[in-house]
């Protein structure tokens, strides 16, 4: 589009990634009001803090295109995988895993492994005692319902677990330090042969999982995609799930008022939307523009990386009010952004969604009706934000 006068974005260098990763959400709320247009230095982007503008970027995969040539996803994944491509590309490569995530095999697959999932680990929790809910139950849970979804069931829940958050720190690393990128290539390198042992199973006993799905297609994408794409899934695909777990039951437990009324009316799915956007559990995405434009009058040349804080747009004040940093399952309802819009909306938004609102939350609440927190919760996270431990006292 053609930029009648030239506004340049705010520079901003003040900001730290250490300040980001701690608690960015005083700094969110800052610059929706003062500069939800800002160049921060410390992450060599633009960041756009409003939903209105993270929305707008994101339904424009023409002009904001996903191929970010600077991103450290590349690096971390050793892959181009699907989350940095855009039309047709994308569509494949995201269609080619699309039958796993279909209704009718999130029912009838899914969802009753799921429920077998769930109650064998709650029956490994000491009742009675204290325990780090996040080590003994969120995260193992969804290190094994996502190798299930995945046909990956090989995979251990310590290795599911030591891959997904080598992934996501890698792809998080925009400090680009050299160890996180280490010891993703050290999670690529034992992922691959597992991969291969459980393609060569796949090929002789076809399922429902998406890498079978992939490698069975009349018309498979290359192996090597195959590969990064479920490397993808084992990123996000357990921490999402797992950081979403600890911050609704955090939510729930710090406000009693709250869980009654869940509980009473049976508004777990609430509480899982509820706590998805308070604390969106992907915090940030990037964008690449494609010509020169304007966000909100500043000008955006072609190639500069915007950053659509998914976070921030979440608390926005004009979509959620006042209250919008508190945690209120009874607000009033309103779409958010925290598994993204456009042609990047997350492909495991209705799995996460079944797990956790329809089968975990309820489950555990009933096995632990007087849960109390014990302690201190620590969060942590820019791009990947929840508890880091979530201690509670099984009652």
């Amino acid at each position: 589009m053609a930029i009648a006068e030239r506004t340049d974005a705010p520079v901003d260098t003040s900001i730290t990634l250490d300040q980001l990763h701690v608690d960015p959400y005083p700094i969110y709320k800052r610059l929706r009001a003062e500069s939800p247009v800002l160049r921060v230095e410390a992450v060599k982007r633009t960041m756009l803090t409003k939903a209105a503008d993270t929305k707008w970027v994101k339904d424009r995969p023409q002009l904001f295109s996903s191929d970010d040539p600077n991103t450290p996803m590349k690096p971390a994944f050793q892959a181009h995988t699907l989350m940095r491509k855009d039309g047709e590309e994308h569509a494949r490569e995201r269609g080619a895993m699309q039958p796993a995530f279909m209704p009718k095999c999130i029912m009838g697959e899914w969802a009753p492994a799921y429920q077998k999932i769930a109650e064998e680990y709650l029956d490994r929790l000491p009742k009675g005692e204290v325990v780090d809910l996040f080590d003994a139950l969120a995260a193992p849970v969804a290190a094994r319902a996502l190798a299930v979804l995945l046909g990956i069931e090989e995979a251990t829940d310590e290795q599911m677990r030591f891959w997904s958050q080598a992934l996501i720190d890698g792809a998080g690393n925009f400090g680009w330090k050299k160890e996180l990128f280490d010891i993703s290539d050290r999670a690529n390198a034992e992922m691959n042969p597992l991969f291969d042992r459980a393609v060569e199973k796949h090929l002789v006993e076809k399922g429902p999982s998406a890498l079978s799905v992939m490698v069975n297609a009349e018309d498979p994408i290359p192996r090597s995609q195959i590969y990064s794409n479920i490397k993808i899934a084992v990123g996000g695909g357990l921490n999402e799930p797992r950081d979403a777990l600890c911050t609704i039951v955090y939510g729930l437990l710090a406000n009693p008022d709250q869980l009654a009324y869940v509980r009473e009316n049976e508004k777990w799915v609430d509480a899982f939307e509820e706590g998805v956007r308070w604390v969106a559990p992907i915090q940030v995405s990037s964008r690449r523009a494609t010509e020169d434009t304007e966000i909100r009058g500043f000008f955006i040349p072609k190639g500069e990386t915007v950053m659509t804080v998914q976070a921030s747009a979440c608390r926005d004040e004009e979509i959620y009010g006042d209250d919008s940093e508190e945690f209120n399952v009874m607000r009033k309802k309103a779409p958010h952004q925290a598994f993204g819009n456009g042609p990047h909306f997350c492909q495991g938004t209705h799995v996460a969604r079944r797990m956790l609102g329809n089968i975990m939350l309820p489950l555990l609440f009933e096995r632990f009706p007087n849960m109390k927190i014990e302690g201190e919760v620590p969060w942590y996270g820019f791009g990947f934000r929840g508890p880091i431990s979530l201690p509670v006292r099984l009652a």
